[in-house]
């Protein structure tokens, strides 16, 4: 069975950088897939991607020996279940708060006596390169199990809900995170305190011995948060890469302006 570099990467305490998969398209998959990236997520969370053109996104980023993770809708089992099943090398868990729902995604990862990941399917042998046999056998130390940490509340009881034996990584989402701080009257929170948020995060993965992880949006901020200790960083996004590409040429060209272009 193919080893999950990316479980390698992590637990010899480097940094994995990665990008997110937004548009459902397996044929993108098949290019970013050889650009170079630790690893892909596909985000069935927030966007219009089914089953079947998430399990084809999988199967073309492991055709070239990669890792593709897919963001589940919620913490379920049968979320869950279903991404492993159709080929993932692991899940993100968004919104994890309580410790009961960190426990609920970790078991469903793992096949007992670990966890109580149900048995079945078979596209998850064939992205690992493995035999169905091998793959039951060994599954549950290859997949990669990130949960996310997005709301104050997770961050402020931060040891007790991710503790949880059999996570890799926690991963915050900045966005909903900040939007979480937001005052009684909707204002953000200010940046130092946004920031304290993030550094009790930090300090909490390390003395947990879990990787620190959080979506970036360029490349000098991964690199500025990979020096302060984050290793799980995810840039951007299929989409905004297109369209960050797109809209520096077509501003360079004067066909817009400033003001008109496509942001995401």
């Amino acid at each position: 069975m193919r080893p999950n570099p990316v479980k390698k990467l992590l637990m010899a305490g480097k940094p994995a950088v990665g990008t997110w998969l937004t548009l459902g398209s397996p044929l993108a998959a098949r290019f970013l897939a050889r650009g170079g990236w630790d690893y892909l997520t596909v985000d069935t969370e927030h966007n219009a991607i089914g089953i079947e053109a998430a399990a084809n996104c999988y199967a073309a980023v492991a055709e070239v020996g990669g890792v593709a993770l897919c963001r589940v809708p919620a913490g379920r089992h049968d979320h869950i279940k279903r991404a492993l099943d159709t080929g993932a090398h692991g899940v993100v868990v968004p919104m994890v708060n309580t410790r009961a729902e960190a426990e609920e995604a970790v078991a469903a990862c793992f096949y007992p006596p670990r966890g109580n990941r149900s048995v079945g399917g078979s596209a998850h042998a064939l992205n690992f390169g493995a035999t169905p046999a091998d793959y039951y056998a060994r599954a549950n130390d290859e997949l990669l199990v990130v949960l996310q940490c997005e709301h104050i509340t997770a961050v402020r009881n931060f040891e007790q809900v991710f503790s949880v034996p059999g996570i890799d990584a926690v991963f915050v989402g900045p966005n909903d995170l900040a939007a979480s701080m937001r005052s009684a009257d909707g204002k953000p929170p200010p940046p130092a305190e946004f920031d304290e948020a993030l550094a009790t995060v930090l300090a909490g993965c390390k003395k947990l011995g879990v990787a620190a992880g959080l979506h970036t949006f360029s490349a000098e901020e991964a690199r500025r948060r990979i020096a302060d200790g984050w290793q799980f960083l995810a840039v951007g996004s299929e989409l905004r890469l297109m369209l960050d590409a797109a809209n520096g040429v077509t501003n360079a060209l004067g066909l817009k302006k400033a003001d008109n272009l496509v942001k995401y």
